[in-house]
């Protein structure tokens, strides 16, 4: 069966996750690597690809599984230990708990399991409830330990590629940073309004995932923002417009899936016009049903149009449709809508099972409901076993058809073959310099003048930059960029840059400043009294030399920023 909707003939040959091609053909981008992917040497992991197609290969495999291999094979949990083989013993202990295992390899060959996400925990991470411990540190440690896993997939009946996920978003939901090239936040594609850069910034970042061993990001991020862009999403969407949306999400599709890393769309149906968290309450999409298509919807089409591998499902009451039921749980929104209204064929993942809405029902249960609204793959279960028993127990009493099972086992295992298609790059790419001009010419067109002049230098003379401490990486930064830009910095006693960054608030403004910026979605600066307002939407540190240089007038900022930001224009310079 066919899993991912098709792309356009310009992307047929370098993305051999998609087949066919539909649609109007991309406008050229910069190329995101100097040279093709080389494929690592050494033995074949488990992800080689098979010979056969992966539509037929998947439906082959499928019919021969065992009820433990079928229900091992929807089942996406984390695990502890930064190592598939070898962790200490206080990673040990915390996998017994989870899985009754030591390790990581142990949890794959156990459950047999047809997916892992790697996980990683920061302070200010908004999704940081749900990721109890971190598995990644750097490029090479993620690579050895992706390894590691298929090899443990290898082993089992299925003997098929492990699908291996992460929450790689960029801006302030980052797995890995260290090493990497770090792209802006979506909210600074948005402000951008490049596509063409979008598309060449995800394809940098998707090869940089594939040479890591990741091969589904749980991105983009295709919610739009009620007007003021705040609420619980920020700066992980790409704006309130949900026809640039659509334009932007499709873009770091095309752009993730050309370098054969399969595009997860959420959270769907639409977690922007809501203003409770799902990862606490079951938040209320309270717009009519033609409201919803309207404002919602777009980005998700768009998506899987461009030919998205994977949509994950939000647990999210939207109630025009199926009012009080989470849409993760509700056959009407993600078989219905998902798949007969935007004929959506590829996987379909749930948002992480341990968040409270999910939490509704014991483990085994919610994990039947979910197969049967329409998932594919079950994200994170809170008991991996009572989830798996659960599963097997519905096959037994009839309460899980079979068929919904098989079908569920058969998308996965195409897209998981149809990613394998694609060879490994080494891991040379990573943060390689081609990478870094390709995401700094985003993030330079992302800088937006709210307030302030629009050529030459901002300011004369020696400046001082100040922020709260918890920005102290960025302000290092800026100052570095600022004095490579031959703008003279000093300690205290220079005209004050106050940067502001995600969860700041009034009290976290300068009020002697004359520059302030936000880093994250900029609607604090409505309150800042400066005589000049940026936004970069991204504290990283090719935003920061973007910005040193709009600052010191060697640059003009083009960015517009994709929310509204109080009574000040969307920018002060462009149009």
């Amino acid at each position: 069966m066919a899993i991912v909707k098709s792309l356009s003939r310009a992307l047929v040959v370098p993305m051999l996750l998609i087949l066919g091609a539909c649609g109007d053909e991309p406008a050229p981008i910069p190329a995101a690597t100097g040279s093709a992917p080389t494929v690592a040497s050494g033995p074949p992991p488990a992800s080689s690809a098979p010979a056969a197609d992966p539509a037929a290969r998947a439906a082959e495999v499928t019919a021969r599984l065992s009820d433990e291999d079928l229900a091992g094979q929807v089942l996406m949990p984390y695990a502890y230990g930064s190592s598939a083989t070898q962790v200490d013993a206080d990673n040990a202990k915390a996998n017994q708990g989870l899985a009754g295992v030591d390790t990581p390899a142990e949890m794959i060959a156990k459950y047999r399991l047809g997916g892992l996400i790697l996980v990683g925990f920061t302070q200010d991470d908004p999704t940081s409830k749900t990721n109890p411990t971190t598995n990644v540190e750097n490029p090479e440690q993620v690579r050895a330990l992706t390894a590691g896993l298929q090899e443990a997939a290898a082993r089992l009946p299925a003997a098929a590629p492990l699908m291996i996920g992460m929450d790689q978003e960029y801006g302030i939901v980052t797995r890995v940073t260290d090493g990497v090239t770090m792209l802006p936040s979506a909210l600074a594609f948005g402000a951008a309004r490049q596509p063409a850069l979008t598309e060449a910034a995800w394809r940098a970042a998707g090869e940089e995932l594939a040479a890591m061993g990741v091969t589904v990001d749980f991105a983009p991020v295709a919610d739009t923002l009620a007007g003021a862009g705040g609420g619980v999403i920020g700066s992980r969407s790409f704006g309130s417009d949900p026809r640039a949306n659509a334009v932007q999400v499709a873009a770091a599709v095309r752009g993730l899936q050309t370098a054969g890393v399969a595009a997860s769309l959420k959270h769907f149906p639409g977690h922007g016009h809501t203003t409770g968290d799902s990862h606490d309450v079951l938040p209320l999409i309270g717009q009519d049903r033609g409201t919803w298509e309207a404002q919602d919807l777009p980005p998700f089409r768009a998506g899987v149009e461009a030919g998205a591998g994977v949509v994950m499902s939000g647990h999210l009451n939207l109630a025009s449709v199926d009012k009080g039921v989470a849409a993760t749980f509700s056959r009407k929104i993600m078989t219905e809508v998902l798949r007969g209204q935007l004929k959506f064929t590829g996987v379909a993942v749930t948002d992480a099972m341990n968040m409270a809405p999910a939490k509704k029902w014991p483990a085994g249960e919610a994990a039947v409901r979910a197969l049967n609204a329409g998932n594919d793959m079950l994200l994170m279960p809170p008991d991996i076993g009572a989830a798996r028993d659960g599963i097997l127990a519905g096959l037994k009493n009839g309460s899980l058809p079979r068929e919904r099972l098989t079908e569920a086992v058969t998308r996965i295992l195409t897209l998981k073959y149809r990613t394998a298609l694609t060879p490994q790059p080494a891991l040379s790419v990573v943060g390689s310099e081609a990478h870094r001009t390709t995401v700094g010419a985003a993030s330079a067109a992302a800088v937006t003048v709210l307030r302030g002049r629009c050529t030459g230098p901002l300011t004369s003379g020696p400046v001082s930059v100040t922020a709260p401490a918890s920005r102290e990486v960025a302000r290092v930064n800026l100052i570095n960029a600022l004095q490579a830009a031959g703008v003279q910095v000093r300690a205290s006693g220079g005209t004050v840059i106050h940067l502001t960054g995600y969860g700041d608030q009034r009290i976290d403004l300068n009020d002697e400043a004359a520059i302030t910026v936000m880093m994250d979605s900029p609607g604090l600066l409505a309150a800042a009294g400066s005589a000049t307002l940026l936004a970069t939407y991204s504290s990283s540190k090719l935003s920061m030399d973007a910005l040193a240089a709009v600052i010191a007038g060697k640059a003009t900022a083009p960015g517009r920023s994709p929310v509204a930001v109080g009574k000040l224009p969307r920018s002060a310079c462009a149009k």
